[in-house]
């Protein structure tokens, strides 16, 4: 009876750590997902970096965090993105609530980009706005 048990964790275990794969493309690349507070701090300290909020543009017409430019996660799809030239370069990503940031994040792995942080939405972030 422990055997069985301790199988049907095992089996538990696998499959849903298999549900974690949404961060993660074809060949193992991941993208780093962090809370609005750590992204904030981290980007006070780093360097040349590139806050991309995947709103729609009517959203950040209504305020985005300082710095920030706005690529849409509907526009982000199998082309390559001039705005975006280097693949190495950090990007932090942010939307509305944090499900278009994790599409968009998922997207932009699949077109090779290697420095991806992915920190939720703007619902959860305090500071003042840009218009």
């Amino acid at each position: 009876m422990k055997k069985r048990v301790l199988c049907v964790a095992i089996a538990a275990m696998l499959i849903f750590s298999g549900c974690e794969k949404a961060d993660t493309d074809m060949n193992n690349n991941t993208y780093e997902k962090i809370s609005m507070s750590e992204g904030i701090e981290r980007m006070a300290n780093d360097e040349n970096f590139i806050l991309l909020d995947v709103r729609r543009a009517d959203e950040f017409a209504e305020g985005h965090i300082p710095g920030a430019v706005n690529l849409p996660n509907e526009k982000i799809g199998t082309e390559e993105i001039p705005s975006l030239p280097d693949k190495n370069q950090t990007i932090y990503i942010y939307c509305r609530s944090g499900n278009r940031s994790k599409q968009a994040a998922d997207k932009l792995l699949k077109l090779g980009y290697t420095n991806l942080i992915e920190f939720g939405g703007i619902l959860d972030y305090s500071g003042e706005l840009e218009y």
